[in-house]
This record gives structure tokens, sequence and C-alpha cells, in this order.
């Protein structure tokens, strides 16, 4: 193990930093269409029940997540035993839900709108109430030049706005950028157990995670967390049990609880499982500290939409 991991931090130590920054401004969105998105993620005339929004379950002084272990939906349904992912910076996962079955912001807003468990709406009752809205009607004849409100529009809306969602300028991606007196000499030596450990390995890119599946509990034989909507109710393979699309740590000191399940509540405890559980070591308390302080630097500002800008 120990030649592995020397191996493995000399290849990133000479590598292209594995971690790009969040552009400072997003290019090719429809303000209007996205407006008109912010609008329906926070109206509750999108449920079932009229009492549930989008921002519900993905709330702005939760960075995007929710802050509880599960969701309550409509009629008080709670989605077990999974916990709602951020939704801040989704536009930069390669899929969308912890297991991947949506394949785009479009695709998840309808299905979230369809479940049960969350919107438990159908197309039929989306549309009447909407088209019922001289508010609405005139929203959306301004951004699609339509005089009838399809789903279609709503989701293709709310996927627009969620695209809008993105947290540039953290302390860390100010250091990638070139101000290497961003971070403190604490939050740098996070940054080089974080590599060293092997957590790059799986959380890399733009949003440090969301571009790749993997199993959770890798060096655990018998894992006593439930599964909950997990890879194996997508494709089926026995092999796809336990195993999630890896997490953003984007704004990850913000966001807690964490796991798919939403069981673990301290950012330190995410830190040590995941060495345990993903890598077969115990991190050091030492080093748990400092890859925390790290972690902590990944914070970046609230989007400008929600900002009234």
């Amino acid at each position: 193990m120990k030649s592995i991991m020397f191996i493995l931090f000399f290849v990133l130590l000479f590598a292209q930093e594995p971690i790009d920054p969040i552009p400072l401004k997003i290019k090719n969105i429809n303000k209007e269409k996205a407006i008109l998105g912010k609008i329906l993620f926070f109206d509750p005339i999108l449920s079932k029940d009229k009492k549930i929004a989008c921002v519900s379950c993905h709330k702005p002084q939760c960075s995007g997540a929710d802050c509880v272990q599960y969701s309550i939906g409509v009629f008080e349904r709670s989605d077990k035993p999974m916990n709602a992912p951020t939704v801040y910076n989704a536009r930069y996962n390669c899929w969308q839900f912890w297991n991947g079955r949506a394949k785009d912001l479009k695709e998840q807003a309808m299905m979230a709108n369809h479940d049960p468990e969350e919107m438990d709406m159908d197309k039929k009752t989306l549309e009447k109430r909407l088209n019922s809205s001289l508010k609405y009607k005139s929203l959306f004849k301004r951004v699609y030049n339509k005089d009838y409100i399809t789903d279609d529009m709503v989701y293709d809306a709310i996927a627009e706005f969620e695209k809008t969602l993105i947290t540039p300028n953290c302390k860390f991606d100010r250091y990638l950028r070139g101000d290497k007196n961003a971070l403190s000499e604490k939050e740098k030596r996070g940054y080089f157990l974080f590599k060293s450990y092997g957590c790059i390995t799986c959380h890399n890119g733009i949003n440090i995670g969301g571009n790749s599946f993997q199993k959770l509990g890798v060096f655990i034989k018998d894992i006593k967390i439930p599964r909950g909507l997990d890879r194996y109710e997508v494709t089926k393979r026995k092999e796809d049990k336990y195993v999630y699309k890896v997490p953003t740590l984007r704004n990850i000191a913000l966001t807690a609880p964490y796991f798919h399940n939403g069981s673990v509540k301290s950012l330190k405890k995410a830190i040590y499982l995941m060495g345990k559980y993903n890598l077969g070591i115990d991190i050091p308390k030492e080093d748990i500290n400092y890859i925390e302080a790290f972690l902590k630097t990944l914070t970046g500002e609230i989007p400008e939409i929600l900002r009234g800008k």
C-alpha cells in the first residue's frame, strides 16, 4: 500500500492540476428564461399539494442542499433513505441524482416533479394550473412566444435557472488562478494531503466530483449503510450495488449531512470514514484537520441570480 501511495503522490505532483476553477462568468445563458426558471423553482404551485417547491429541498441557506438527512415531499412524504444533493454547480455534473438516472438538469427537473415522494405532479395537472395563471401565461409568452404552456417548457426554464447556480471565486479557485497567498500554510498542507492520500482520484475536475461513479465501501466487506437508490437501480447489475455518483466537494462545509443517506453529520467524520471505506486507511486526526481546512476553502460566492443580479 505504501508503495502505491508513493507512486500516486509523484504522479499527482508532476501532473497538471487535477482541479479546474469555476469560470467567473457564465456564457450562453438566456437570462429571461433563467429568471422564469427561478420563479418556477420557488413556486409550490408545481407540487400536487401546492406546499412543496424545488427550493424546499435545495435551499440557498444550505448552499443548494437541504441541511437535513431526508427531505420532506408532498403530503409530508419522506424520500428515504436518500439525502438531497446540492443543486449548486450541478451544471458541471456528468449526470444528475446520486445514481445518475437523469442525463441532464432538464430531465432531473422532470423526474423530481413526477416523483410521488417529491412533488407528485403529472403533465395534465401541471399544464392546467399554469395555463390558468395570467402571470405565467404572460411570462411564458415572452420567453417562448407560445400561447400554451407545456410541461417541457417548465423543465427547460428550471434547467436554465439551475445552470446559473455556480459559486465561483472560492479561495482555492483564486489559488489555482495564481494567487499563491490565497491559501494559508495549513490549507496548502491540507491540499497536499488531499492529493497524497488519493482523495483526488475520485474528487477532481471543475466540480471536484460529479464526473464518475464509485463504489462506497471498497475496503469494507459488509457495509452497514442502507443502499437506497444506487446505480444498481439504473443498470440492474449486481456490481453496481452501493455505487453512486461521486458528489461534488464544492461548498462542502455548508451542505451537511453527508453521504447518500445523510448519515454523517460532521465533515471530519466524513473524511475519516472515506479514508477507511474507500482508501483502506485510518487517516490521523492531525491530517484530518488539515484536509478539513482545505475543504473549507471550496466555499464560493453566492450565485449572482440569487443576489438579484
